[in-house]
């Protein structure tokens, strides 16, 4: 009998340490994850002024780089928000697209942080999130709209992404007609806690009312 009690307490006592590191891993890991990147972003800023900054005071001063680094961004910022400056960037933009290879990668990258930041279509990368049923027929996942585009019909088609849980930076890029996808009330910021907690955080509740739900495209099958 006392070593049955001995067997339930040490189970009992188990149980509470495994609940308590696990709740312990929760805070850590993305506290941690978040400090990383964070000082991973502060030394690689940092180091682009520093040999800069050890010519001029004869030694390495860390931090300076990356505070000069956010005084000239912001100063370029402010030439760039007025006619002048603007004129000056255009012209400056002319000129290096005329430099073979650097035209193709400036072009590249200037598309891809325009469409991030919805400067030039007035819109974030991802516009909406909807429901498609992928990988297969009745398994829905959610998905984002990056774009809007027409057939040669004149139908209305969309470009979207869709994303892989737990690292929502890498998934799958597909073309849909609009009656393939079903639109949704969750946020891009919930969608991405959404992917990111592989579903543990999530709103308890998806609105789809008053939309049309269709069949979404399925991918080829793999031989």
């Amino acid at each position: 009998m006392q070593r049955k009690e001995t067997e339930s307490l040490w189970r009992r006592l188990m149980r509470t340490m495994r609940t308590h590191f696990l709740a312990g891993i929760l805070i850590v890991i993305p506290l941690a994850g978040a400090i990383f990147v964070l000082v991973w972003a502060f030394v690689k800023i940092d180091n682009i002024l520093q040999p800069v900054i050890e010519t001029i005071f004869d030694r390495r001063i860390t931090g300076v780089g990356f505070a000069i680094s956010l005084i000239l961004i912001y100063i370029i910022g402010v030439i760039a928000s007025n006619i002048f400056g603007r004129r000056i960037i255009r012209f400056g933009e002319s000129l290096a697209t005329r430099i073979p290879i650097f035209r193709q990668l400036y072009t590249a990258f200037k598309q891809v942080v325009e469409g991030l930041s919805g400067s030039s279509t007035k819109k974030a990368a991802f516009r909406e999130v909807i429901l498609v049923e992928f990988p297969r027929e009745g398994m829905r996942t959610l998905a984002f709209i990056t774009n809007e585009l027409t057939d040669e019909s004149g139908k209305k088609m969309f470009a979207i992404f869709v994303p892989t849980a737990p690292v929502p930076t890498s998934g799958y890029f597909e073309i849909v007609a609009e009656d393939m996808i079903t639109r949704t009330n969750i946020t891009v910021d919930e969608a991405m806690r959404m992917v990111m907690s592989s579903g543990m955080i999530a709103p308890t509740t998806i609105d789809t009312s008053g939309v049309a739900k269709s069949k979404s495209p399925t991918p080829p099958s793999k031989p």
